[in-house]
């Protein structure tokens, strides 16, 4: 019995994702077209032009816009951002810091130190001797 490897594939939309670029503005052969695991593996290796100038320049995904100005996805969606945004674009909001984007920070710092200070707790929880939980 013989066992043949199928190749693994993916859509572009997800090969994008993984890549962290903005899928219409990726090439048309890239769009339309499959992307195997190993071409995305040589994608993140040994990136072309496109993909460079992409992820320096944008347009960025909704993550990455995120991600950039320090802020929840849903809080560019509280802040009216609905589109993938240039660097450029980011780096002016990051320049005129506008209320929405003040509050949405403040509120993802908040996120942040809750996270760890659930953190901290559950870590000092685990680490005491005939937790009843156990």
């Amino acid at each position: 019995m013989t066992s043949h490897q199928t190749t693994q594939t993916m859509k572009p939309a997800t090969a994008a994702k993984k890549l962290g670029v903005y899928l219409p503005a990726t090439p048309t052969e890239f769009q339309e077209g499959v992307v195997s695991r190993n071409e995305l593996n040589a994608l993140q290796a040994d990136p072309p032009q496109w993909l460079l100038d992409l992820r320096r320049d944008g347009p960025h995904p909704r993550p990455v816009v995120a991600a950039k100005l320090g802020v929840s996805i849903a809080g560019l969606a509280r802040g009216g951002v609905t589109e993938a945004l240039t660097t450029e674009q980011i780096d002016e909001l990051k320049r005129e810091l506008p209320d929405w984007l003040r509050q949405e920070r403040a509120t993802q710092a908040e996120v942040r130190k809750e996270a760890a200070r659930i953190k901290e707790k559950n870590a000092a929880r685990a680490e005491q001797p005939g937790d009843a939980r156990s």
